[in-house]
Order: structure tokens, then C-alpha cells, then sequence
């Protein structure tokens, strides 16, 4: 193994660990309001480019590290989409019948 792939790994690790305290967050608390669909549909795209590119130079580091990140990703967009979604119950000013 060469110490550019070391480098590699020690950056795959860390890029794609930033990413868990919002999933978690967001998950715990189920608030997405503050994020951006807009930067999160352009990051994943970067990510789809990522991996092609890492596929394409067999460069398991970065396959590594934008696979895991674009899963997180995905998983925040998921959960901005779902938390968006008007709850019936907390919306309704209207007394019951």
C-alpha cells in the first residue's frame, strides 16, 4: 500500500463521517426545514460523478468515501422529503367537528 492510498483512506473516513451528525439530527429530531434540497441534489450529483470517476481510475478510496457519502446524502434528502410533509394533525387550525 502506498502512502497516497493511506492519505486516501484517512480522507475517505473523515469526508464521510461529517455527514453523520446531520443524518443523525435530522433523524432525532425529524427537522430538515434548514436544508437545502437544492445544494443536496448538486452534491449527490458530484457524488455520481465521484464514483464514476473512482470506478473508472480503480481508485478504491474515492469509490469508497463518495459511495458512503452519497448513501448519507441520500438518506437526508429522503428524510427532508418525508419531514416536509404536512402532518394533517399539526396543521389543522380548524376545531373538530
Amino acid at each position: 500500500m502506498l502512502y497516497a492510498d493511506i492519505y486516501g483512506f484517512i480522507a475517505a473516513v473523515l469526508s464521510t463521517i461529517a455527514f453523520l451528525p446531520q443524518v443523525i439530527k435530522t433523524w432525532r429530531f425529524k427537522k430538515a426545514e434548514d436544508i437545502s434540497i437544492t445544494t443536496l441534489l448538486i452534491f449527490i450529483s458530484g457524488l455520481l460523478f465521484w464514483i464514476i470517476y473512482g470506478f473508472q481510475t480503480r481508485t478504491i478510496p474515492v469509490l469508497l468515501a463518495n459511495t458512503m457519502t452519497l448513501i448519507l446524502n441520500t438518506m437526508i434528502l429522503v428524510l427532508k422529503l418525508v419531514y416536509a410533509r404536512p402532518n394533517s394533525s399539526e396543521h389543522n387550525d380548524l376545531p373538530p367537528d
